[in-house]
Formats: structure tokens, C-alpha cells, sequence
């Protein structure tokens, strides 16, 4: 049988504002998981539109499509180009989860949910010629899953093909978690087999790997053990956690003995009131300085993650935020314009409220507003989104916070990957179109290495005294 899957391109990957890099980072890890469970005489091309043109001149068999909201549109007309070529076509994924009338009728069979139990059962039906228009996820388990056919991801296009998932979802329902959704109907956050993570690591080549879990550290009886079996690996690695789980036990200290160099943390929002509107619970009266010093007392890198528009920001919650992780030395800053996804508890809530504007999902991409905002325009949201980008990243900031750090090493560490990672487009840019992006993975896995830059035998200073940040 020859099957194809496909990743279609997001919208926002092909607008102006495109950073090439940012959608180079990740191979379709989804796809490769369900490939899996495919026969090994089946011919499989999986292809991803973010660093490849896509070839719709075939004819397979099965055609299998990850949607996502902003690549929702794009998806379907993908997907009705290969029924009309007689090929059988499913769609899965967040979007399709979240909104399955709307897909439905662009698919010969759709998927709600993770596709563990659900893609083999298909499989099955369709060999027997009795496929089911809908296939629901509702056992929730990663036994006995097969080793991810990364035979079939072109390693080369990509800065970080060792990219890894060990759990599924998230302990924690926040209300505009567009993930949240995904995960109803069974068990929300669940964990492989301790020696099936173990083993995965051990066929990933090189020095680095990115979990890509929603949070590596949301289970400490199964990250600890995962996190001893580690030891002796030789590994560095990325991942993300919340606030709450940093601050908590000693699990962070585990992680980074096993090779943890830098974390995602959802900060979000300094305001308790917008915490609350968010279900955010696990941020609430939490020292999110007391948990920044403690990873820097670490030696782990910070990209901190921020939401403007929640109701209860005004017109200087931008500047706050970019001097509060300036002033914190936050490695990296990711911000995000408040985003209802449909499916979750804050597109319900918005629109009983009459307050989504408009349901272009091209336009949902975190990015651009699509609600009815209270205390800022839509015009100062999008303004002051751009504008923290822009002043975060500035040479001197990046010098200022880098410099902010006790140990040398640290300090160099911050302004390389940060400098790197915003500074340098145009180099970014030619490594990808001369396909030797992958090339530069030995860079990355020295920056984040325990590397004394000056003195060998310096040691991580004691973090500084720990204080609340201001709201």
C-alpha cells in the first residue's frame, strides 16, 4: 500500500513576519509515531511543507493529514485534491479534534485525539474494506507502542531532528490551553514505560535532544526515574516545565544531573486576577524569582513564555514584562497575543460573551487579535506585542541581561544562544536553503554543554536572594 503523510505549512509560516528558523526547528513527530503502526511492506513518504514543496502529482493509497488551526484551510483543500484522485484520506489532530463537523466532510474517516488506539483499529478496519466515518480516542496508554519510524524524517532539514515525547498532555486544564481539548474523554496526562523512554533516547545519534512534552516534569515518580536512567547518557536536552514543579522537591535538580540545559516556563502573566481568568492555578502566589534564580543556581537557560491581552492588562504591561526579564536575565522570551482556540474553556467563555470577532482561523495564530478586548485596543495589543519583541531582543538588552549572571560561563552561554537565536536571521536563512541547517546542531549542543568559557575550575555562584516579582 503507499501512503502518504503530510504536514501542511502554517498560515504564519508563509507570512512576511516568517522566520524561516522558527519552522525548521521540529520534524512532524505525530506522523512518525502513527507510521509506526504501519506494515513494513507499506511505501511511506512523509512529507512536512515546512521545509519541503510538497508533491501532489502522486497517487497513494492513504493519505493521512496533521491539521492544525492555521493550517485548517490549506489541510482541507489538500485533502479534497486526493479524494478526488480516489485516494482515501483521514485528517486528525488538534483542529479536527476541536472542530470534526467542520472537517468531516473534507475526509473519508477523521480522528478526535491521540491516535495510539485509534490509528491500529482503523488500520484493521480498512484492511476489511469497513472503515468508520469517526474514530473517538478513549484509552489512554503508550505501552506497547512502537519505536517512532524516524527512518522516514529528513534529518538534514532540520536544527533539532532529536526531538522526543515521553508523556501525553498536561496535568494542569488551563482555559486557553488549546491542547486541553485534545485530551478529553480519557485520561488528560499519561507516561510512557520508564525503560520504553530510556530506550527511545538510547536510538537517538548525537549529544542533544528537545522534549517536546506539554511538561517533563508533571509526573515525579516517572521523571525521576527517568531522569537516574539518564545518567551516564552523555545528553543535553531542552524541555519545559511550570513554575510550580520548578519550585517543588528536588526533581529540577535530577533534571539537570541528567544533562537539562534549558527550560520553557509558562510565566504568562504577572496579574493574580489574570491567572484566575486563566484556570492558571499552579502560577498562583508562586515566586516565579525564587524559581528563575533557582534554575540559574543551575546553570539551566530560561525561555519564558508571556500572554498579553488577558482582561486585566493595560498599556504598560509590555514594558513590565520585557524589563522584568531583562531584569531576571530570561535567556529567551516567547510572547503570544491572547489566542481563544476553539475547543477550549476561553473560546466558550468568549464567545457566550459575543466577544470573538471573527472565526478565520488563518488569522489565529497567536499573533493577531480575534476577540473583543477589554482595557486595550486591538490596535495597542498587536503594537505592544511587536513592540516587546523587538525591545527584548535589542543588542543591549540581551548584553544587560546576560551579564547579570554570577558565573562567566552563564553569562557567555546567555548571550550567544539568545544573540543566535534572534540576531543572525540572514545566516539562518542560507543554512536552511543550502540545506546544512543540521550542521550547525555541534554549535548548539556546546553552547548548552557545562563549558567553563574562562576559568576551568570556576564554579556556579550562589543564586541571589529570592524576591516576588512586581505585579
Amino acid at each position: 500500500m503507499k501512503v502518504k503523510m503530510i504536514l501542511p505549512a502554517l498560515t504564519e509560516a508563509e507570512s512576511p513576519f516568517w522566520r524561516p528558523i522558527k519552522y525548521s526547528l521540529f520534524p512532524p513527530l505525530g506522523l512518525a509515531t502513527l507510521a509506526a503502526y504501519l506494515s513494513p511492506d507499506d511505501e511511506i513518504d512523509l512529507q512536512d511543507q515546512h521545509v519541503e514543496k510538497l508533491n501532489l502529482d502522486d497517487n497513494p493509497d492513504l493519505v493521512v493529514i496533521q491539521v492544525y488551526i492555521t493550517n485548517a484551510y490549506r489541510a482541507y483543500k489538500i485533502a479534497d485534491h486526493y479524494r478526488a484522485k480516489g485516494a482515501y484520506v483521514i485528517l486528525g489532530g488538534l483542529h479536527v479534534t476541536s472542530l470534526p463537523f467542520e472537517a468531516a466532510p473534507h475526509a473519508d474517516s477523521i480522528f478526535t485525539g491521540p491516535g495510539e488506539d485509534t490509528f491500529p483499529k482503523f488500520l484493521l478496519d480498512f484492511k476489511n474494506r469497513c472503515p468508520q466515518k469517526i474514530y473517538n480516542s478513549t484509552i489512554r496508554t503508550l505501552e506497547k507502542v512502537p519505536p517512532i519510524r524516524r527512518d522516514l524524517i529528513k534529518r538534514h532539514l532540520y536544527l533539532v531532528p532529536n526531538s522526543i515525547v515521553v508523556t501525553r498532555g498536561c496535568p494542569h486544564h488551563c482555559s486557553f490551553c488549546y491542547k486541553d481539548a485534545f485530551f478529553e474523554g480519557g485520561r488528560t496526562f499519561y507516561t510512557q514505560e520508564v525503560d520504553d523512554a530510556l530506550a527511545e533516547i538510547d536510538r537517538l545519534p548525537g549529544r542533544h535532544l528537545y522534549f517536546l512534552d506539554d511538561h517533563l516534569l508533571g509526573n515525579t515518580k516517572f521523571s525521576a526515574a527517568l531522569f537516574e536512567g539518564m545518567q551516564g547518557m552523555n545528553r543535553v536536552f531542552q524541555g519545559a516545565a511550570t513554575v510550580d514543579s520548578i519550585l517543588r522537591g528536588n526533581l529540577v535538580e535530577k533534571a539537570a544531573e541528567a544533562g537539562l540545559r534549558s527550560l520553557f516556563v509558562g510565566f504568562e502573566t504577572f496579574s493574580p486576577q489574570n491567572l484566575k481568568q486563566s484556570n492558571k492555578k499552579q502560577n498562583l502566589e508562586k515566586d516565579y524569582v525564587k524559581a528563575v534564580n533557582r534554575l540559574h543556581s543551575l546553570g539551566i537557560m530560561i525561555n519564558g513564555s508571556f500572554v498579553f491581552g488577558l482582561d486585566d492588562d493595560d498599556k504598560d504591561v509590555f514594558k513590565r514584562t520585557v524589563d522584568w526579564g531583562v531584569k531576571h536575565s530570561i535567556t529567551t522570551s516567547t510572547y503570544h497575543v491572547l489566542t481563544p482556540y476553539p475547543g477550549t474553556e476561553l473560546f466558550k467563555s468568549m464567545e457566550r460573551q459575543g466577544r470573538i470577532i471573527t472565526k478565520n482561523w488563518d488569522l489565529y495564530d497567536t499573533r493577531k487579535v480575534v476577540y473583543q478586548t477589554i482595557g486595550l485596543s486591538a490596535q495597542e495589543l498587536e503594537d505592544g506585542y511587536w513592540w516587546a519583541y523587538r525591545e527584548f531582543y535589542k543588542w543591549n538588552n540581551i548584553f544587560k541581561a546576560s551579564i547579570q549572571h554570577q558565573s562567566h560561563t552563564h553569562k557567555l552561554k546567555h548571550f550567544f544562544y539568545a544573540g543566535g537565536w534572534k540576531k543572525f536571521e540572514p545566516v539562518w536563512n542560507f543554512l536552511i536553503k543550502t540545506k546544512h541547517l543540521n550542521n550547525t546542531l555541534p554549535a548548539l549542543e556546546t553552547v548548552l554543554s557545562k563549558i567553563n568559557f574562562g576559568n576551568k575550575h570556576e564554579k556556579e555562584a550562589e543564586p541571589m536572594p529570592f524576591y516576588l516579582p512586581e505585579a
